[in-house]
């Protein structure tokens, strides 16, 4: 989820494990249960104001992160598939992930998707094939994760002070598997886009692994072409179905005072969330991270850093999870960080979900209806940064200012020798560092 700060989101998810509220809004194949299906994911990600890393090759910071592994519902890895599922990963710059089933040929098949003269998407048209799965033998089996040790405190809201009853506190060695299980109240949803599913033919892959232009848009007229495919199967995306601008995003402040988070609007976004997260070294040789979300309702994030359907916005919207499209700034509480090395704020812009099938559904509901084919896009823009002095997207600041000779002598006399062998910045320039070997402490990993 964030850079340095991976280990703490699995353990998140694992805290709301017990009372996680999982979203059952009907699935796409369900609304449309047409024999061939094709989903097409479109994200947009930057950090610390940048777009993109010209210098840093595809994957790279999904390797620094940890990324996730394309596994299917059986189980098995898919293998030659590229650069696909970077839409799941916190890599700078615009990512899309196709997949296409159809019915007539379960076992996969190979198509072609004609794409918009000037798409700059890496490749013209995009040639769909199905990846071979990967041997069971010698897969992990999932466990349940180790049993943090530390504490954990969580903030949410908006607003300059930490309201009345905030934080929730879980010291790890005091509370049993109940509290474990029930800290944090969670939402989540199941991912029902662009998957490397047994038999789907997806794009990018081994054959084409081309990387996504900042200037690349799909508006305009779509074909696809292959064995098992319609030879009707064309549509047309408008511009609530195209690649999100990247959000631009400041944190200036010190970390002992209220931060105030303040984002350009992004066009076509539906809603915002934001979570922040931090890691400390106690003088005791202990542990403590801080989770702060910007729900009004005690909600962690933890689960809707992704793509969210159309009815699950205006839901949890009216719930006051998420931030109206209207609004553009957030404060976070005073102090709630003044103890941290160094906070990380990830932010998200949920765009539409847009839904085509051939033939449209009558609008008489007794009117037979035999769909043909149905295509979904889902578009979201996601922004990371750090909480700081003088800190703006793009902008130096706190994380780099740990590293000066005043910084250091205002740690504690044990920290000096060991963080004066660490990169100011952590794994990557700018960043934090320490913060996940702090919270790789509390949760185990």
């Amino acid at each position: 989820m964030l850079i340095s700060l991976r280990p703490a989101v699995g353990a998140a998810a694992a805290l709301a494990a017990g009372c996680v509220l999982t979203a059952t809004t009907p699935t796409f194949a369900q609304q449309a249960n047409a024999p061939v299906q094709y989903w097409i994911d479109l994200a947009t990600y930057s950090m610390m104001g940048m777009e993109e890393m010209p210098d840093m090759p595809a994957g790279v910071m999904g390797n620094i992160l940890g990324t996730r592994s394309a596994t299917g519902r059986d189980g098995r890895h898919a293998a030659g598939i590229g650069n696909f599922g970077q839409t799941k990963q916190p890599n700078m710059g615009r990512w899309m992930d196709t997949a296409l089933f159809a019915q007539k040929k379960p076992g996969g098949t190979e198509a072609t998707h004609q794409i918009p003269a000037g798409a700059t998407v890496g490749a013209a048209p995009l040639q769909l094939v199905t990846p071979p799965r990967e041997s069971l033998t010698g897969r992990e089996e999932s466990s349940y994760p180790e049993r943090p040790t530390g504490r954990l405190l969580f903030y949410w809201g908006c607003g300059s002070q930490v309201r009345a009853g905030q934080p929730r506190v879980m010291d790890f060695s005091k509370l049993g598997q109940a509290d474990y299980n029930n800290f944090m109240q969670g939402r989540s949803v199941r991912d029902r886009g662009a998957r490397a599913e047994p038999g789907h033919a997806i794009w990018p892959n081994d054959r084409q692994n081309s990387r996504v232009a900042r200037t690349a848009s799909l508006a305009g007229e779509h074909a696809l072409t292959g064995d098992g495919v319609p030879a009707n199967m064309r549509f047309s995306l408008g511009q609530q179905a195209d690649f999100m601008p990247a959000m631009q995003v400041s944190a200036p402040g010190r970390l002992n005072e209220s931060i105030r988070v303040n984002w350009q609007p992004v066009a076509n976004a539906r809603a915002y969330l934001l979570v922040a997260m931090s890691g400390t070294e106690t003088r005791g040789g202990g542990a403590e991270a801080v989770f702060w979300s910007s729900s009004e309702p005690p909600e962690s994030g933890m689960g809707l850093m992704d793509y969210i359907s159309n009815p699950n916005v205006d839901k949890w919207q009216a719930e006051r999870v998420l931030l109206p499209a209207s609004q553009t700034n957030c404060e976070i509480p005073a102090g709630i960080f003044a103890k941290s090395d160094g906070a990380m704020l990830q932010s998200i812009a949920y765009g539409h979900e847009t839904h085509i099938v051939h033939p449209p559904r009558p609008a008489n509901p007794k009117t037979p209806w035999t769909p043909e084919w149905a295509v979904q896009v889902r578009t979201k823009s996601q922004s990371m940064t750090a909480l700081g002095e003088e800190r703006t997207s793009g902008s130096r600041g706190r994380a780099e200012q740990r590293g000066s000779p005043r910084a250091a002598e205002q740690r504690p006399v044990e920290q000096r020798p060991a963080e004066a062998e660490k990169p100011a910045g952590g794994l990557i320039p700018g960043l934090p560092g320490g913060v996940g070997d702090v919270l790789k402490g509390i949760f185990g990993r």
